[in-house]
Parts: C-alpha cells; structure tokens; sequence
C-alpha cells in the first residue's frame, strides 16, 4: 500500500531551512515547494538528485485504423529509431540535462485492438503493461515520463472521458495536426467505443484495458512504482497525465509522488489536470503552449526539480554566511 508522504514534522524542518537560506522569505516562489515536496516524497530533511532517467515507452494502437491520426502507424517505428540515434526533441533534452534516456518497446509494431470495435487489450495484457511500468521505477531517483504512440492521443481522450464524464468533443483535440473534420472524427470514435464498452470509472484495470495503450498502462505502473519506492515521478502532457487518472483510480496516495512538468496546448489537459487535483497549489510548472509529447514537457521539468534541490541543499544560510537577517 502506498503512503501519503504528508509528515508535519519533517515538512517543519525542511520549511525551517528554506526560512534560513540567504534570501528573503519565498522569493524562490515554486522551487521553493518542489524543494519541500521532494524531501517528503524522499523523507529527508536533506533531499538530493541523484540518476535522472527519462523512461520512453513506446506503443502502437489498433485504434488508428479509424483515421484518427494524419501520420500512419509506422511513423511509431521510425521515432523510436530516431530516439536511438539521438535525434528526436526529448534526447536533445536529455543531452542537455544529462537525463538517462529508457526506450521501453511496449508494442512497437505489435498494437493493442482497435477499441472502437473490441477492448483494446485484456485484462491480463493491461496488468502485465502495468507490471513492466512498475519495474522500471527503480531506473532512477528523478523519474521522467515519457511516450510514442501512433494514436496515443485518442486512447488518451477516451480515458478522460471515462474517468471524468467529459464530452468526447471537449477531450478529442489536433494530436499530432488533425484538421476540424479529422478532430471531429476522433470525437466520434471516442464516442462509440464509450458506448461500446460503457466503462466504469471506479474499475480501474477494466477501463484501462477497454481504451488505454501499453504505453499508457506502464506509465500508470511507473507512478505506482515510484510511489512504493519513494521516487519523484515528472510527468509530461495529456499522454501522462491520462496514466495519472488510471494510477489515481488504483492507488489515490500515488500521485504524491508525481510532479506535473506543464500544461499542455492539447485540448482537455486543462480538464485532465482539473480532475487531478492539479491546478491549485500542485499546478503544472510550465505553460509553454507544447503539445508534441515524448517527455519534452518532463526533461524540462526535471531541470527545474533538480534546481530547487540543489538550491535547497548548497545555498548558505544567513548564519553561515553573516548575513543580516534584517532587510
């Protein structure tokens, strides 16, 4: 079972350091409160960064077969080739970074079902894709969530919907450059395949299996796994965000763990992270107007993870550095 990483007296600790560093009080605004959620998620009052791994898991979708996506199934391949040679936008980012990269075939070539017409996976496939997330929680102690998936976005959508009750034409958007009949198609896939499977939000391992991709599924099981090992676990857009409502319906405690890297421009994220309980005090940390997924929201998020950590740890304080206290 994981555990909220609420603890009054640690947090009294580490916010009691935060008051001491040579600055005035707060002025580091939101890298001040990863600082404090990463020593709680560590339970520390002394947080560090250690391996930085950016996990890619990589998927094909039956549900393409619909037209709902402009570039075929292929191009799922070619991506993944294109992360092996070090080319694509999120292994940029992660030479930048000096995050690992993890390319994890999920079913590169080997889709799940069209869930337009049948369940997407088994039951037993889903639990498996949720296994292999599980295992690669212990890949690193800063944990990025990344994606490829030719129709990622539509089985996205339809978890959305069946998690939160959205309309299919609020949560289907453009994915990688639908025009308006194409987005609107989406919408009608989604609607069918809901109606197909009427899934119930409360089962979590059944919806996922109805409507979700591998990839999904073992991004779901990364945050579980994160969770059981006291990791922090970055997630990226609406691809990640929808494996959040899949862990958050198994596991609500996981998402303590999980850090939100940015709002996407993909229609329903806004919807998505609403459901997460993620725009309050736990608001994405970027809005940059990004939609292209495999992580890019997540490395930059783990930068700034990794800067309030060592601000919190190598800053000095106003007693070691004699600095008055007094402004």
């Amino acid at each position: 079972m994981v555990r909220s990483i609420a603890d009054p007296a640690l947090e009294a600790r580490i916010t009691l350091r935060l008051a001491s560093l040579t600055k005035p009080p707060g002025s580091l605004g939101r890298l001040e409160e990863l600082a404090l959620q990463v020593g709680l998620i560590q339970a520390t009052d002394m947080p560090s960064v250690g391996r930085k791994a950016m996990l890619l898991f990589c998927a094909d979708h039956g549900v393409t077969d619909e037209g709902v996506s402009p570039f075929p199934q292929e191009v799922t391949r070619q991506m993944v080739a294109n992360f092996q040679a070090g080319g694509a936008a999120i292994t940029v980012l992660c030479r930048q970074y000096r995050i690992e990269p993890v390319i994890v075939d999920m079913g590169v070539g080997r889709p799940t079902r069209n869930f337009a017409r049948e369940p997407a996976m088994s039951r037993v496939e889903a639990q498996r894709a949720v296994e292999m997330g599980i295992a690669h929680a212990g890949d690193g102690d800063l944990l990025g969530a990344g994606e490829m998936g030719i129709g990622n976005s539509t089985a996205a959508a339809a978890l959305l919907c069946a998690f939160t009750g959205a309309n299919p034409r609020d949560a289907a958007g453009r994915g990688t450059g639908l025009d308006d009949a194409g987005v609107a198609r989406k919408a009608d896939v989604i609607a069918r395949a809901l109606a197909l499977h009427r899934p119930d939000p409360t089962e979590a391992l059944g919806t996922l299996a109805a409507l979700g991709g591998f990839e999904i599924a073992a991004i779901a099981g990364l945050i579980l796994g994160a969770a059981e090992r006291r990791r922090v676990v970055i997630l990226d857009g609406f691809i990640s965000c929808s494996a959040a409502l899949v862990a958050r319906a198994i596991e609500p405690a996981a998402l303590d763990y999980v850090v939100y890297s940015h709002c996407s421009a993909e229609r329903g994220h806004r919807r998505m992270l609403e459901a997460l309980g993620a725009l309050g005090t736990r608001r994405p940390l970027l809005d940059l107007d990004m939609r292209l997924g495999e992580g890019t929201g997540a490395a930059i998020g783990i930068s700034l993870v990794e800067s309030a950590v060592r601000l919190y740890r190598e800053m000095a304080t106003f007693a070691s550095a004699g600095v008055s206290t007094t402004y």
